[in-house]
């Protein structure tokens, strides 16, 4: 047991500390992994239940036009009424197929009178860096449904310019309409196969896939065990160094005990002292 006296020492007091740290930290990253899975798991579930369901009217899906709750994603709406072309605006930097453009976003107004935000699609930018031409939508009274998603509400810093934003900001366009609008979520196009390829692009569907979220997870844990056995292997090799230094560890690494030193009797030790004095 001598041979790890060496661990009382200070330094190896430090050593424990930072690898308690350092499996702490490791922890606490897989735990955020495993939240992120959980939190993929909820949006396959809502793809799942939603996306394909059947419309239901918008008043009833947001009896509170300024409230929305997120397992209400991707639900669609139905509604009747008429676009609002010249209210309508677009939003920068939006990816689509490896480029960037913009978003087309048209306030409906709904035949109760209320306004409800359309993402209408994407469309391609010019070699200015400018929206191309964005194509009207339809005239007069129509019948349209469309996927809710919560607005993004604004980004300190990055505002709006004329009618380009930065962010669908739900509020802000209800201020540009001046009329009574929903604040909470607004809604993406849902576009028959035939308009699917004219601009403004229809947005894909979203991906069934959970994400590398609990492998993840895993290996941030087995970077953990592995800190302590790290530890206890520096360990070992620090108690061989110290037993090699003093001459006592084997070709093996093992310790090695000193030999003791035979026995001489008395009658042998006289008989050496005679010898010695003639």
């Amino acid at each position: 047991m001598n041979d790890w006296r060496f661990l009382l020492h200070r330094r190896w007091a430090g050593y424990l500390a930072l690898t308690i740290v350092f499996a702490i930290v490791c922890s606490a990253l897989g735990a955020w992994q495993f939240n992120r899975r959980a939190e993929a798991l909820a949006e396959l579930a809502r793809i799942d239940a939603n996306y394909d369901a059947a419309p239901v009217p918008v008043g009833d899906a947001l009896p509170d036009r300024a409230a929305f709750d997120i397992d209400q994603r991707w639900q669609i709406v139905a509604l009747s009424g008429e676009y609002l072309p010249d209210d309508e605006v677009v939003v920068r930097n939006r990816p689509f197929g490896g480029s960037s453009g913009f978003e087309v976003i048209t306030p409906f107004r709904l035949d109760d009178g209320t306004v409800f935000m359309i993402d209408r699609g994407w469309i391609a930018q010019n070699a200015e860096g400018r929206p191309s031409v964005v194509p009207p939508p339809p005239d007069g009274e129509v019948q349209v449904e469309a996927r809710l998603k919560a607005g993004e509400g604004r980004i300190e810093g990055r505002t709006s310019t004329g009618a380009e934003f930065a962010t669908i900001d739900l509020p802000e366009l209800a201020e540009r309409v001046g009329e009574p609008s929903y604040t909470g979520a607004y809604g993406v196009l849902v576009q028959s196969r035939a308009d699917a390829e004219t601009p403004p692009l229809a947005a894909p569907r979203p991906e069934r896939d959970e994400g590398p979220h609990l492998s993840y997870a895993l290996q941030w844990y087995v970077f953990a065990l592995l800190g302590f056995i790290g530890l206890a292997w520096a360990a070992n090799q620090e108690r061989k160094a110290n037993a090699a230094a003093s001459g006592a560890v084997d070709a093996t690494g093992r310790v090695r005990r000193a030999p003791k030193e035979p026995k001489r009797d008395a009658d042998a030790d006289l008989e050496d002292g005679v010898l010695d004095r003639r």
